[in-house]
């Protein structure tokens, strides 16, 4: 990798070089580097783009990094990626894309991830989208994460796209079996004139099953911003979505929840609430020295931690 690629695979997975774990590192359409552990299998789908991962049952305090990096502008790719998780596995799996545009074509990667997740196990799932380059040429991801969760198993998401990703279109679709759990955190911010699309549906199955939705969202500048989220309650079982979004200066957020009772003992519930940053805010934070840029900065951190 050269430098360009090693600085988008730290910003996006926080390595500072290749993990010794389970990994494989995709750049510019291909795969740069791989390893399987005793209990971490990964191998290349033979029909099309991606791969498979295979974590034998009872993997406990593992992880696996499949991070793309995308540096040469005007590639375009499509990928499809499968988890098979056996039963009663604790693993944390980091995914996520970086795109450099030095030039003027448009880069564009698409992606599935698809979790088949056994009973009984737990994953921490972290993906992060980064942008650069100083190019004219767009920066577009578009992410689909299809999640199948079987009895008694948890999932925490964590989705972060803070800054240089022009367009996105973000999709995931989860079902959960009797006493499965699924988070997700998603923390997004937009600026200049780019959009961003995050559709949630998730169907509640299984007896005693659950999800809680959490969207933090900033919109900047001319930048456009949609939020969907639709929860299913078929079975007793509890379902919560919820989006809180900081508007400034021209932009526009969208913020649609759809909650669906088709349970007597279906608890759902949906919020959302849009608004700009309080004055009282800033001024506060002004007396203790900072500068109105340097306020903003610190609210905006502080609302996306």
């Amino acid at each position: 990798m050269d430098a360009i690629q090693k600085n988008l695979l730290e910003q996006i997975t926080e390595l500072h070089e290749v993990t010794q774990g389970a990994y494989n590192i995709r750049a510019n359409g291909s795969s740069v580097g791989r390893n399987s552990t005793a209990h971490i299998e990964i191998v290349s789908k033979e029909d099309k783009q991606g791969i498979d991962i295979y974590i034998k049952p009872g993997t406990k305090k593992e992880s696996v990094h499949i991070p793309v990096l995308l540096s040469q502008s005007g590639l375009k790719e499509m990928v499809y990626n499968d988890f098979h998780i056996g039963e009663d596995c604790d693993v944390l799996i980091v995914a996520g894309c970086g795109i450099h545009n030095g030039g003027d074509q448009k880069s564009q990667h698409d992606g599935v991830h698809t979790f088949y997740i056994g009973k009984n196990s737990k994953v921490r799932y972290v993906e992060k989208h980064y942008g650069s380059g100083d190019g004219n040429g767009e920066r577009i991801m578009n992410p689909e994460t299809v999640v199948h969760m079987e009895e008694n198993s948890y999932m925490e998401m964590e989705t972060v796209q803070i800054r240089g990703v022009d367009s996105t279109n973000r999709i995931t679709k989860a079902d959960l079996l009797d006493g499965a759990t699924l988070v997700v955190k998603e923390k997004l911010m937009t600026h200049g004139n780019q959009y961003a699309k995050t559709s949630f549906e998730v169907d509640l199955n299984g007896e005693n099953s659950g999800t809680n939705v959490i969207s933090r969202a900033v919109a900047r500048d001319n930048s456009r911003q949609e939020f969907f989220a639709k929860i299913n309650g078929n079975q007793k079982c509890s379902g919560h979505s919820e989006c809180d979004a900081i508007i400034m200066d021209q932009a526009k957020i969208s913020a649609i929840p759809e909650i669906t009772a088709n349970h007597l003992d279906a608890a759902l519930i949906h919020e959302a609430a849009i608004g700009k940053i309080a004055g009282d805010q800033i001024i506060k934070l002004m007396t203790l020295g900072l500068t109105e840029a340097e306020a903003e900065a610190q609210i905006i951190n502080g609302f996306l931690k």
